[in-house]
């Protein structure tokens, strides 16, 4: 189309819209309409000027209606027609509405309408180097930060133990099972340590998404492992240690095995106190006796009289711990002795070891041993005070029980005689006074206990 054709279809269409009869209008004024067609539409005055590249101070004087600060009334239809285009307005009436307004409704004479100007299509989103730039700028520092939150929460905090196999912290298995496999997660890259009593400690390494897996042996009885795990970078442990208990039940017909590691075969001892430890399966305790062989000493000469045997110690029974070993000091008189070592199971099934001992008593070996109540004991081994005890003295609790050994004398002062027992060279002498008496006792044999004044 021409400008020719444009300028008179704007006078066709100018004429007609004057010539057009209009009804009165009742209804809200030509800014009130502009103004809310506006407000309806969500958007301000200069985005308003953005889009339609009209003013925004020409825009704001159509919707007061201060058409004088308008440039004229060629550009103000201009205006008012692109305006009402924008705000989804009928163009026409919105300038019939002007017009009939300013009272040029009747008799108004044609008039040249510019045209409309095209407006030019919005551009689309582009992305200069510079953008691109700050972006990638913006998402390298973004990454860094959270990598470096990520070590200082690391660092901050001790890497984290979790059991999945077995699901529970206590588990029966099938009596035929010899091995078991432990599952759980930690931090990618820890090692996980699987303590175990009497047996080397397990140690695996979690994978990249933090899951581990050991395979550790099961004995006969309750077995416990004790799971950790350590942070490499760091150093740092688990605060928590996760147990867990997996019992292997005994066969019925499985006696116990018994495995004594002290005393040795043949081993002398200088005093009664004989250690006596080793391991058992297949039973909750065992029971320690011994037997009277014969005298340490020279064999008496001829037409003397054989020294009488001394009392047969009495049998102590020992529990089994959980890991299977068992562990007491058994007290014997001086002498050659046969010691027997008897674990017995549930079934009442038993196993036996022997060892033969000799005790030689040299110098002077005293056990105190507390029972009734406390007593309050200092002591002096060959005239110096003993370390243990040192020159305050010691409370001693109920079923406590002290050793000490001398060349010549121990010297004891209790706060309560009747609740301190001695055993002398492996002879029990007993409590040697009252409770609540203090006392004081030297021992120097082959003298008999005397009681003396030293404080």
């Amino acid at each position: 189309m021409t400008t020719r054709e444009q300028l008179k279809r704007a006078v066709r269409v100018d004429r007609s819209a004057t010539d057009r009869d209009a009804p009165v209008d009742t209804g809200p004024s030509l800014p009130e309409r502009l103004y809310t067609a506006r407000e309806r539409k969500g958007v301000d005055l200069y985005r308003a000027e953005r889009d339609t590249k009209i003013r925004a101070r020409y825009l704001g004087a159509l919707e007061r209606g201060d058409y004088k600060e308008l440039p004229g009334a060629v550009y103000t239809k201009g205006f008012l027609r692109n305006y009402a285009l924008y705000l989804g307005l009928d163009p026409d009436d919105v300038l019939l509405q002007w017009r009939r307004e300013r009272g040029e409704v009747k008799d108004q004479a044609p008039s040249i309408v510019v045209p409309r100007p095209i407006a030019a299509p919005r551009q689309g989103l582009t992305f200069s180097p510079g953008i691109v730039v700050a972006a990638l700028l913006t998402v390298v520092v973004v990454a860094f930060g959270v990598y470096l939150g990520v070590q200082v929460l690391r660092f901050a905090k001790p890497p984290t133990i979790a059991v999945s196999q077995p699901a529970t912290a206590v588990v029966d298995v099938d009596e035929t099972a010899t091995t078991y496999t432990l599952q759980g997660e930690t931090l990618p890259g820890a090692t996980v340590s699987i303590a175990t009593p009497g047996r080397d400690p397990y140690q695996v390494t979690a994978t990249s998404d933090g899951r581990w897996s050991a395979d550790v042996e099961l004995r006969r009885g309750r077995n416990q492992f004790d799971v950790s795990a350590l942070d490499p970078d760091t150093g740092k442990r688990s605060e928590e240690t996760k147990t867990v208990f997996i019992t292997v039940p005994f066969l019925v017909i499985e006696a116990p095995t018994l495995t004594v590691d002290q005393p040795s075969e043949g081993a002398s001892f200088e005093n009664g106190a004989i250690p006596v430890a080793g391991r058992a399966t297949n039973a909750a305790s065992v029971v320690v006796s011994a037997a009277y062989v014969g005298s340490s000493g020279p064999e008496p000469a001829a037409g003397e009289a054989t020294p009488a045997p001394p009392p047969v110690p009495t049998s102590v029974t020992v529990d089994v711990a959980d890991d299977g070993t068992f562990s007491t000091p058994y007290d014997l008189t001086a002498g050659r002795w046969t010691l027997t070592v008897t674990a017995r199971s549930p079934e009442g099934k038993t196993a036996s070891l022997t060892r033969n001992v000799t005790v030689a008593y040299k110098g002077v070996n005293l056990v105190v041993n507390i029972k009734g109540g406390r007593a309050w004991i200092k002591v002096w081994v060959d005239g110096k005070i003993a370390p243990s005890v040192g020159a305050a003295g010691q409370v001693v609790s109920n079923g406590k029980t002290l050793s000490f050994s001398g060349k010549e004398s121990i010297e004891v002062r209790t706060g309560s005689s009747g609740v301190t027992y001695f055993t002398l060279n492996g002879t029990s002498l007993g409590t040697l006074g009252r409770s609540g008496v203090p006392e004081t006792w030297l021992f120097a044999p082959p003298a008999a206990p005397e009681k003396t004044q030293r404080r």
